[in-house]
């Protein structure tokens, strides 16, 4: 699996990044330039990829839970940080199956530690890009899903770098066209609505490192669900969605991004 694997460990990478803002070791020189820069101009930008994490297991736990999804099709899946999609939803339920989607050489690395799914279900990992829905849906690996049963398609903290509002309505809208009703689509992105100056900053950091981002507002979070019907509390501040204890203890002014998650009727 990774013997073809070339990594530019000269060029900072928005998963290793990432990784080393929350803690992490895989990354390099490049990476924790730029992490530092980003800290430096946002302290809280630490506090807000926490928060976005935590985000991602209490959506995946609620829609095993709650809503009784068993199928998660998870693009931008990143380096494998415990708990990951597919042990919060094995929890619940372990015959659940996950397809992780990435086409950072980093996360191919380690993807065989996303593989590590329970004898009653499956996961899988398809190495794609985002902007190209159709080779995801081609992938062998796509077929574990069952298409007559709902999926939960989730784009964690992916779309900050897709900036184009018309490829990323294009992308959302080819990936849920051939999911069943009763699919959900689960969402967070950056905003600089709470705190536009230093945001600013930020994006505009990961620019000058060749990393094209992009805040929305919360108006344009929400027009990324269009055509589906948003759940309760709709779209908000990821820490303020359905919040545990650790959450709700976060103030406004620490998180920088937006979430939410729609269903298909």
């Amino acid at each position: 699996m990774t013997s073809n694997v070339r990594l530019n460990t000269d060029v900072a990478h928005t998963a290793r990044v990432y990784d080393y803002i929350l803690g992490g070791k895989d990354n390099f020189k490049a990476d924790r330039e730029v992490g530092d820069k980003l800290m430096q101009l946002l302290p809280s930008i630490k506090v807000s990829m926490r928060a976005n994490r935590a985000f991602m297991a209490r959506v995946a736990r609620y829609l095993a839970a709650e809503r009784g999804v068993r199928q998660f099709l998870d693009i931008g899946t990143g380096l494998p940080t415990s708990p990951n999609l597919h042990e919060v939803v094995q929890e619940v339920d372990p015959t659940s199956r996950v397809v992780y989607v990435d086409n950072d050489p980093i996360v191919l690395v380690h993807a065989r530690a996303l593989l590590t799914s329970t004898p009653e279900g499956e996961t899988a990992y398809i190495d794609a890009d985002f902007r190209n829905p159709q080779a995801i849906m081609n992938a062998p690996e796509y077929q574990i899903l069952d298409l007559t049963k709902p999926v939960a398609l989730s784009l964690i903290a992916i779309l900050p770098f897709v900036v184009d509002e018309d490829e990323v309505h294009h992308v959302i809208d080819t990936l849920m066209a051939p999911l069943p009703p009763g699919s959900f689509l689960a969402i967070s992105t950056a905003t600089g609505d709470n705190s536009p100056e230093d945001t600013e900053q930020v994006r505009a950091e990961y620019e000058r490192a060749g990393m094209r981002a992009k805040l929305r507002t919360r108006a344009e979070v929400e027009d990324l669900f269009r055509g589906l019907e948003l759940v309760d509390p709709g779209v908000v501040l990821v820490h303020r969605w359905h919040p545990d204890e650790q959450a709700a203890s976060l103030r406004d002014d620490e998180v920088h991004m937006y979430g939410g998650i729609a269903i298909k009727r």
